[in-house]
């Protein structure tokens, strides 16, 4: 592969480092540390995720997201898993073109799927390739929390397991503490609203679920902890959606015409501890006035679909033209997307 440049000046070109064959369709790719922007891709959260731009001979590239298995502050080097998909483009491309000392370009860690309180009582739900962001947690949460873990993972088969060998680990390094439940398929069928309610009501009083895998799976999931008692504050779910535009470009931005700045709102932004008091033109998004600020807005897809952005408004109303990466019970919680909310009142404060 030919020396990749940076797309944009908050991507870095990242080295691969190793690559783990993890079950016959799925493979750990670990990258080295880049030297650009080296803090993000080790600071990262717990549950985050890269978005990594493959090479298409038709588009030029696509923008695909990927979580971090990799666990901070345990001293491993960033890394996803891959599973192979029927007709996905990214994940077939990935596993069969990395290997160690090629290059790839990518966007530093992000996303919100990652625990609030890491000593709380977790309950940990993934499915298949699901695994990966709440592998993150899970190892996470072992290394610097306190509280009591369930991991509950369904697969179709035993072979279809991964990190198999590292939950043995896990389990027989924290007797008492964590507690795995494996659900195979082609053992137990699939697991239904019913039987999931029943698994999970011991927890619903004390912990806190956080959860990822295939549609169907998590619909019954969440009718299972709904059931079981869970309120839906306590209930954290990742979700991915396929990206259509490019991340990659740095965003331009038009300059503000006098119209605009007389009928704009004042946004109170927190940001990383901070205030910041903003002028909100309302033909803007969120992200746009705090990169216009000099702020180091959180964001990755600007499409509303990968949640990158998400923020609590805590005072204000907004709109959205897409709000695809909130379910209903984020936005009722007073989450929003930065890309994609316009403020539709005068004064309005948000969190991040």
């Amino acid at each position: 592969m030919a020396e990749l440049t940076p797309h944009s000046s908050r991507s870095a070109i990242l080295t691969v480092a190793a690559v783990i064959d993890e079950t016959a369709d799925a493979r750990s790719i670990v990258f080295e540390l880049p030297e650009s922007h080296t803090d993000k891709f080790s600071d990262y959260l717990a549950g985050q995720f890269l978005t990594l731009r493959i090479p298409s001979e038709q588009t030029g590239s696509v923008a695909r997201c990927y979580s971090l298995s990799s666990a901070p502050g345990r001293g491993e080097l960033p890394t996803v898993t891959v599973k192979r998909t029927a007709d996905g483009y990214g994940s077939n491309w990935l596993c069969d073109n990395l290997a160690p000392g090629c290059q790839i370009e990518s966007l530093p860690p992000s996303g919100v799927f990652t625990p609030a309180n890491i000593h709380a009582p977790l309950l940990l739900i993934a499915a298949g390739s699901g695994v990966t962001p709440v592998m993150s947690i899970l190892k996470t949460a072992l290394a610097t929390g306190t509280g009591p873990i369930t991991f509950f993972y369904a697969n179709r088969s035993e072979n279809d397991v991964i990190f198999a060998r590292e939950l043995r680990e896990l389990q027989a390094g924290n007797p008492g503490r964590l507690t795995v439940i494996h659900w195979l398929e082609t053992l137990q069928g699939r697991p239904s609203a019913k039987l999931l309610t029943t698994a999970f009501r011991p927890m619903a009083a004390t912990h806190t679920a956080y959860l990822c895998g295939p549609g169907p799976f998590m619909d019954a999931v969440h009718q299972g902890l709904a059931k079981a008692g869970f309120e839906h504050h306590a209930v954290h779910t990742e979700v991915y959606n396929s990206l259509s535009g490019d991340p990659f470009e740095d965003i331009e931005l038009e300059e503000l015409s006098a119209d605009e700045a007389a009928a704009a709102a004042e946004v109170e932004v927190e940001l990383d501890g901070d205030t910041h008091v903003l002028v909100w033109p309302r033909s803007r998004s969120l992200v746009d006035v705090m990169l216009a600020a000099g702020l180091d807005a959180p964001y990755s897809c600007q499409e509303g679909e990968c949640g990158s952005c998400a923020c609590t408004l805590t005072e204000g109303t907004v709109e959205m033209a897409n709000s695809g990466a909130l379910d209903p019970d984020d936005i009722a919680d007073g989450y929003i997307l930065g890309c994609q909310a316009k403020p539709t009142s005068d004064k309005l404060k948000v969190e991040f």
